[in-house]
């Protein structure tokens, strides 16, 4: 099994910005436990501050790994783009966000990309990475 982690624009800065939205450990420290706990899968990660790395990166991958887990941050909202490249793929993408996007503000209350994926993970920190990889060593 293979399944691509791709995180979008400021997620670099996880650990550092913040902190009381996001956290105070980096992506790449907790792509370690994440690594550990799930050893037999292929897990692979990848983040680009650049919509077109991003969609890039989904074309590479969404016709051979078995899901993908996105995290398009502030691409949620706006990327047309994104959520074509989505639907023009096989592989199913599960949507995650580490805050409630909802709670938040009246912008980012709407996905752009929601509608292509198979379902949407919101406000559980970075446990919504792990619930999603989760789901598809289940599917």
């Amino acid at each position: 099994m293979r399944i691509l982690v791709l995180n979008g624009p400021n997620l670099n800065l996880l650990g550092v910005r913040e902190k009381g939205i996001y956290g105070e450990t980096s992506f790449d420290d907790y792509f370690s436990i994440l690594k550990n706990e799930f050893a037999p899968i292929h897990l692979e990660y990848f983040q680009s501050n650049v919509e077109g790395e991003i969609i890039n990166k989904l074309h590479e991958v969404g016709f051979s790994f078995d899901g993908i887990v996105l995290n398009a941050g502030g691409y949620t909202h706006t990327s047309v783009a994104i959520s074509d490249a989505i639907a023009a793929i096989n592989s199913s993408v599960i949507e995650v966000h580490i805050s409630n996007i909802f709670a938040r503000e009246e912008f980012r209350h709407t996905s752009l990309i929601a509608g292509k994926c198979i379902g949407s993970i919101t406000g559980l920190g970075l446990e919504s990475y792990k619930l999603a990889i989760e789901y598809f060593v289940k599917k």
